[in-house]
């Protein structure tokens, strides 16, 4: 029987329209807006519907009501306004039903398998009898496990789906609030939407308070103003602060909340008494975290500063002297007084730019305790770093988390009950180092180590809160040694000399001899920036250098968004240098085999951490993961965890700390204002080894140079060591 078409009368009429969904089209994963394309009875053709569709899959069978509209471009489409599903009842429908990656364990293949052998009545068997999917070439125990928990899954996410969308809620975080509260999902979300901005990573404040004010939550509830602060105190921890000083915190939650001033007041009161938050002096507040972190790290510090060594005592300069006689080689004064200082004390911090030999006497450290026959242990915040420094050093070293020994479900398993044993613990590229990670690695270290802390404290300080290695510097409490003469050989390098000049607040040189390692291109007009880019990128570059455009070339750029931003210029460079091989699209980005891709968050489970990156090596669409591969590692993502990566064929410079790249390129122009600061450029500089080309303009140039307001993080870690030492002074 044909369905009516009420729009030769009424074009705006709604009216039903039934039918299965042949294929999707588009799919927008943060509203659930769908394109599909339904085959329905009485119409010859088949039918384009538009609408949100949360959850909707091939092969489905649904109950429309909508539209008929005609689109200038897409010519006549069915708008949904509501809808419901109805499972297919032909065997040719199961088959695309179960085929369309709906059940991960069920691609295809297994689709026609099943469907095959159990017809019409393939969705009851897999309802009521699933061991019979054993009878299945190639379905074992394993399989048949994944099957089980995903059709139950599916099954009440799309009830959660279809709760959030009806909420105007994104339907992207369905599975992660399923996987988080199971089947009391919806139970919980109506009991306290809150809660989502604390359980699921993605959801924030604004999120949580939109399905509240939804659900006819009260504005001025005590929940609601508790979620309101420490929103505000979590977004100044992501852009680095340890906590936020009471007359700000307030100013900032009325202005979120959009209520009254003594509603925050006695919020904030309740808080402090439930331990949800921690005042301090100076009229600062914390969360429990952070305040337990930057007070354990400075006691640590003091602690172990304090404590007796195990390394035997001796006459560090004559041994000094032998090394130098036995491998024929001569420090200068200042790295020999550096490792000299390493050599009799507990702890202590070497710093110093590019070129100026920190590795060289690194080395010379190492050398020391090795003949004072000590156990050297050596680590740094990144698997890029740890494996670099392994490189240099001929010795393992380990990231600061599998150092700790992660595991997952139990957190760090080395302790102050179970500390990490070596006499010497040297830790590289500490200016990444943030806060938190410091005090569970200073937790876990025995008070007789000796600590030796690395880095270049002119680089932006870590992603994460807190400013830990300049602090440890400029609370003069522990012995520091800056290395400022470049090496000779350093000095032939632009990179190095270029570097050190826009640290002094000097502008680099931008001309050279043809073997040059530093490139200025002038160019003022964005777009023309960013299409110069990926011609040096897939095309120049590699010709002149022999380097792999994927691996070897880094972009690095000053912020995400803009034509010259990170955003904009991996879209470039994925049509440029992706595959066109197998792809899966999640959150509007499609993600193809081979791509270059970042990790933008901790994920202690798999081991990966924010600013790793990786390479896709595997897309399977049956059991719907994705397979990357970190430094030789392969980890595997279900769809629903590709939230936690982005393309990395061009990422912002405070995602490469720590790393090195043979080849980089960056844009710099006045759109970037915003971030034009000295230790942004110095930083981007050194990320380069090999090759640096600079692209954009003398004055963007400039106004980097000349800016050093480095922005100020509200840390007091400094003021702490220094009042553990007068403490200790006194009480002496």
């Amino acid at each position: 029987m044909q369905v009516k078409d009420d729009t030769r009368d009424n074009p705006y009429a709604m009216t039903s329209l039934s039918g299965v969904v042949e294929r999707i089209t588009f799919v927008n994963e943060e509203n659930g807006f769908t394109v599909c394309r339904l085959k329905s009875k009485g119409y010859p053709d088949l039918i384009t519907v538009v609408g949100n569709l949360p959850g909707v899959n091939a092969g489905a069978v649904l109950e429309l009501k909508g539209t008929w509209k005609v689109d200038a471009k897409y010519g006549r489409q069915f708008v949904v306004a509501s809808y419901s599903e109805r499972m297919p009842a032909t065997a040719a429908g199961i088959e695309k039903y179960l085929g369309s990656g709906l059940i991960k364990g069920i691609g295809p293949v297994y689709a026609k398998r099943i469907v095959k052998k159990f017809k019409e009545d393939t969705l009851r068997v897999i309802e009521e009898e699933p061991d019979l999917l054993l009878n299945i070439e190639g379905i074992g125990e394993k399989r048949l496990e994944m099957i089980k928990a995903a059709w139950e899954e599916q099954k009440e996410v799309r009830n959660i789906m279809i709760f959030l969308q009806s909420h105007g809620i994104s339907t992207v975080y369905g599975v992660k609030i399923y996987r988080q509260y199971g089947n009391e999902s919806i139970e919980v979300i109506r009991s306290n939407p809150f809660m989502l901005a604390d359980d699921i990573w993605g959801i924030g404040f604004r999120t949580a308070d939109k399905i509240a004010k939804n659900l006819g939550f009260d504005p001025d509830s005590f929940e609601r103003i508790r979620a309101g602060v420490q929103y505000v105190l979590n977004q100044m921890a992501d852009d680095g602060h340890c906590f936020a000083y009471r007359k700000e915190l307030i100013e900032e939650a009325v202005k979120l909340l959009e209520t009254q001033e003594d509603l925050v007041l006695r919020a904030l009161d309740r808080m402090v008494l439930e331990g949800s938050v921690i005042p301090d002096e100076d009229d600062s507040v914390y969360l429990p975290a952070f305040y337990y972190s930057e007070t354990g790290t400075a006691k640590r510090i003091r602690e172990i500063a304090s404590a007796p060594s195990a390394v035997p005592r001796g006459d560090r300069a004559d041994l000094l002297a032998a090394i130098e006689r036995k491998h024929g080689i001569r420090y200068d004064e200042m790295q020999r007084e550096a490792i000299l200082t390493a050599g009799r004390s507990k702890f202590m911090v070497l710093t110093g730019g590019p070129g100026t030999g920190k590795t060289f006497t690194t080395l010379g450290i190492i050398s020391l305790y090795k003949a004072l026959g000590a156990d050297i242990l050596l680590a740094a915040p990144t698997g890029r770093a740890a494996k670099r420094m392994s490189e240099v050093t001929g010795m393992e070293a380990k990231t600061i988390h599998r150092l700790l020994e992660y595991k997952p479900g139990q957190g760090y398993t080395k302790n102050m009950d179970n500390p990490v044993k070596c006499d010497v613990l040297i830790l590289d590229e500490v200016s990444m180092v943030d806060l938190i990670l410091m005090y569970n690695l200073l937790k876990a270290i025995r008070d007789e180590t000796i600590v030796i802390l690395v880095g270049d404290v002119d680089q932006l300080p870590s992603v994460g809160p807190g400013n830990v290695l300049k602090d440890i510097i400029d609370s003069e409490c522990v012995a520091v040694v800056r290395l400022t003469s470049i090496f000779r050989q350093a000095r032939d390098s632009m990179i190095i000399t270029n570097a050190h000049r826009v640290n002094q607040g000097r502008m680099p040189v931008f001309k050279g001899g043809r073997n040059r390692d530093f490139f200025f291109i002038e160019q003022e007009d964005p777009d023309r920036i960013a299409e110069e880019i990926v011609a040096l990128v897939t095309q120049r570059l590699p010709g002149y250098y022999k380097a792999d455009p994927v691996r070897d070339i880094q972009v690095l750029c000053p912020m995400l968004r803009s034509s010259t931003g990170a955003h904009n210029i991996n879209q470039l460079l994925q049509e440029r240098l992706g595959s066109d091989r197998a792809s899966v699209r999640y959150g509007g980005t499609v993600y193809r085999l081979g791509d270059k891709v970042m990790q933008i968050k901790n994920n202690y489970d798999k081991n990966v951490f924010n600013g790793d990156i990786g390479f896709i090596e595997d897309i399977n669409l049956e059991d719907k993961t994705v397979s990357i591969s970190f430094d030789s590692r392969s980890v595997e993502y279900d769809y629903t965890e590709l939230d936690e990566i982005v393309l990395a064929y061009a990422c912002t410079v405070h995602k490469s700390q720590g790393s090195e790249y043979p080849i980089v390129v960056a844009p710099l122009t006045t759109q970037h204002y915003i971030m034009l600061q000295r230790n942004l450029l110095y930083t981007c500089i050194t990320r380069a080894k090999r090759v640096f080309v600079l692209i954009g303009t003398k004055q963007a140039v400039a106004m980097a140079v000349h800016n050093n307001r480095i922005s100020k993080r509200n840390t007091m870690l400094c003021k702490r060591l220094q009042a553990l030492w007068r403490y200790d002074h006194v009480r002496l």
